[in-house]
């Protein structure tokens, strides 16, 4: 009986030890699944991310296109201390970094460090490689973190970062071409269009989707690829193909900026387009900017000023008012019209001419531009003709251009129609407002049969390796009937043969016109500024192309008639698509 009493103290003893031992299992085992360790995972994601699309030119030059930035991070705690100096040298020669800031930034903090945040794709597949290398060469090390007890082993890591938008061509097509700006979406720095083509096809350009890697992961941190490992491809968002051809438009920029510099000119804008299609081929400023690097004093060269600000046209409205005239029949382009010696007054407004004409016939007002001559023939129109005839050609309505931001310029409501000096001023291109691309679009009206068509900067878009496909256009709509618009055809060439327009002639091409000078609205009245405008057409037998010419506040002295402005530039336009082979002179 003696020798059982000390047993039973040892089985309770070794049960008690034994409980002990499990309650502490458990609380441990309780422990490390509660809380947050760092171990490594066993399954790894590479995250590929996909690209805005391209910009490409008619002759296939990349005027915008995307490059990934990449992020390279280090956590020093990892780095052998006796291969600290082989580290740096390889790093350097990898990435082209200096040995000198990156031996500073490795030495200024203990644990993760950013070496650079703008790694170009190619520098970060050899830094990857490397960082393999530098696993195999043991020049990084576990680290045991005093405080938790926790090995771990980071080494270098390269990541993407963002994503950087480039532009090839500097300042050509701009600012028609846009630009973009970051934004920050996670860890990465995305861009977006905010103006120009950049903006208005945002949709199309925008990536479409990421490439996944995932599965097991090898010591450096790689996917292993198996069975097991799973992959999304990645797709890049969609090119977009332009009508314009770099060289030409150029060519036509560089035009456009000598005659900025001889006539002390505010700006200068151009558009040249195929009167069939309504494809720009070239849509020019003389007000440009580098979207790479846009300063604070090319903020106001951002807009794009052919669809973005409107105007008074002045002498270019008096082909759509006379084509008016022959639609409603109430006027023979040989009627005689009497021009008062260029003097006219109507109520309390004296109307002048800046030629003494004593009579005219109707399409010679045109050709000679007389004020008096269409302000007496605009009073034939009645309100609902006149209205609703401008609405026709497009005015008060978007020109449809593919940019954004468009302005739609105005004329008088209906009822201010039945004022006679209302039907004058608007018949000669006052009292109302419209941006040069409205124009030019309702000039194409004449030389297209008499229908209208939208003008289009980019022609189709397309993923890599894949076909292109078309963009589709509003359908054309008539406007005129083909007789009418042969007859303003005959003006407008008669108007550059023996009118305002002479300058534009060019021997063997069907040239046809109309000038345009109008003072600048000011405060009380009208400045003594000018806005001068031609708009007109060059055809050889197989091409047909409309073009418009706006000239903004000429400074230099006398020099702010059309026809010493915008006409020599027009000129120079089509001399421009001769050479180029886009018109062909008859012999």
């Amino acid at each position: 009986m003696q020798n059982i009493k000390p047993k039973t103290y040892k089985i309770i003893f070794l049960f008690f030890i034994v409980t002990l031992g499990f309650i502490v299992f458990l609380g441990a085992a309780f422990y490390w699944s509660s809380v947050k360790r760092r171990l490594p995972t066993l399954i790894h994601k590479e995250i590929n991310h996909a690209l805005r699309g391209d910009i490409i030119s008619k002759d296939g030059f990349r005027v915008a296109t995307s490059k990934k930035l990449y992020k390279v991070t280090l956590d020093t705690r990892n780095i052998d201390p006796g291969k600290k100096e082989l580290f740096v040298k390889l790093y350097s020669l990898y990435s082209g970094d200096s040995p000198k800031k990156i031996l500073k930034i490795i030495n200024s903090h203990f644990g993760i460090v950013v070496l650079s945040y703008k790694i170009d794709s190619k520098r970060a597949k050899y830094l990857k490689n490397l960082a393999r290398k530098l696993y195999l060469l043991r020049v990084f090390v576990a680290y045991n973190n005093p405080k938790t007890k926790v090995t771990f082993l980071h080494g270098m890591n390269i990541t993407e970062s963002g994503e950087k938008r480039i532009y090839p061509a500097v300042d050509t097509l701009t600012p028609v071409i846009g630009y973009v700006k970051k934004i920050e979406k996670g860890k990465m720095t995305k861009i977006v269009g905010v103006k120009g083509i950049e903006k208005y096809y945002e949709d199309k350009l925008s990536p479409i989707q990421d490439s996944v890697l995932q599965g097991k992961r090898d010591i450096s941190g790689v996917v292993i690829l198996d069975r097991s490992s799973k992959f999304t491809k990645k797709i890049n968002g969609f090119n977009i193909y332009l009508n314009i051809s770099l060289k030409i438009q150029k060519i036509i920029e560089k035009i456009l900026d000598d005659k900025k510099k001889y006539l002390n000119a505010q700006e200068i804008t151009a558009c040249v387009m195929d009167s069939k299609t309504g494809k720009i081929l070239s849509l020019a400023s003389s007000n440009r900017y580098n979207p790479d690097f846009i300063r604070r004093s090319d903020y106001p060269s951002l807009n794009v000023t052919a669809d973005e600000y409107s105007y008074e046209p002045g002498s270019v409205m008096k082909p759509f008012t006379f084509s008016l005239l022959l639609r409603a029949k109430k006027v023979n382009p040989f009627d005689i019209v009497r021009i008062f010696g260029g003097k006219f007054k109507i109520g309390k407004k004296t109307i002048r001419d800046s030629h003494s004409y004593e009579w005219l016939s109707a399409e010679d007002i045109i050709v000679h531009s007389s004020n008096v001559g269409i302000a007496q023939l605009a009073q034939k129109l009645t309100p609902i003709e006149f209205y609703q005839g401008l609405k026709d050609f497009g005015f008060t309505f978007k020109s449809g251009i593919d940019l954004p931001y468009e302005v739609r310029g105005s004329i008088p409501p209906l009822y201010k129609f039945k004022s006679e000096i209302y039907k004058a001023t608007v018949g000669y291109g006052y009292g109302m407002r419209a941006n040069l691309m409205q124009l030019v679009k309702a000039y194409n009206v004449f030389n297209n049969n008499g229908r209208m068509v939208t003008p289009v900067l980019a022609n189709k878009f397309s993923l890599e390796d894949s076909a292109a496909r078309k963009f589709n256009f509003t359908t054309q709509k008539q406007i005129i009937s083909n007789a009418i618009a042969q007859r303003m055809k005959k003006i407008l060439i008669k108007t550059v043969l023996k009118g305002t327009g002479k300058a534009a002639i060019y021997d063997g091409l069907e040239i046809g016109g109309k000038t345009g000078t109008a003072h600048i609205a000011a405060k009380g009245g009208y400045s003594e500024k000018y806005n001068s405008s031609f708009l007109g057409f060059a055809n050889d037998k197989k091409h047909r192309f409309t073009i418009g010419v706006l000239v903004r506040v000429p400074r230099k002295k006398y020099y702010y008639y059309a026809s010493l402005t915008a006409v020599p530039v027009f000129r120079q336009i089509v001399e421009t698509l001769v050479e180029e082979g886009y018109l062909t002179p008859n012999q």
